[in-house]
């Protein structure tokens, strides 16, 4: 594959973990679709491979989604851009601290953005215990399992 193909290869990939975080949007068909295509254009073992594991997550995740409490944001009082601040965060943090980062960054990034909005770390708190209640757990696995592919075709790249 070359250069350009893999650069749009990933930027179909980060849109789909965008649009993971905004509701409507599939974003795990996208990544998913992202490395079907790098797969289809590679034919090597290793991309057969991350694409059955991918596919095989995915699957997974969507599966235990009715397990997982509904997105209902609106309950809570939180903002769309709340959830929007620690999908951002949960992405940069998956890059900067490898798999752990992300959790770290998503919880954290709802923290700061609701801690900024109340104005105390009490009320901070209580906000993101709500917020993840609400639907901070169903969008973390989705934006995890979909970081853990992404991160998958990275390493692929990188060290394959």
């Amino acid at each position: 594959m070359e250069v350009w193909q893999l650069v749009l290869v990933g930027l179909v990939m980060l849109l789909g973990l965008f649009g993971v975080l905004i509701p409507g949007v599939p974003g795990q068909a996208i990544v998913w679709a992202a490395v079907l295509w790098w797969a289809l254009a590679d034919t090597s073992h290793l991309a057969w491979g991350i694409l059955i594991g991918a596919s095989a997550l995915l699957l997974l995740n969507q599966a235990l989604r009715p397990v997982l409490p509904a997105r209902r944001t609106s309950r809570t009082g939180a903002p769309r851009r709340t959830l929007l601040v620690g999908g951002v965060s949960g992405i940069v943090g998956f890059f900067v601290v490898p798999v752990l980062g992300g959790i770290a960054g998503y919880v954290g990034g709802i923290y700061g953005a609701e801690r900024a909005r109340l104005g105390s770390r009490r009320d901070g708190w209580a906000s993101t215990r709500a917020v993840m209640r609400a639907a901070g757990y169903s969008i973390l696995a989705e934006l995890f399992a979909c970081l853990l592919v992404v991160g998958a075709w990275l390493g692929a790249l990188i060290w394959g």
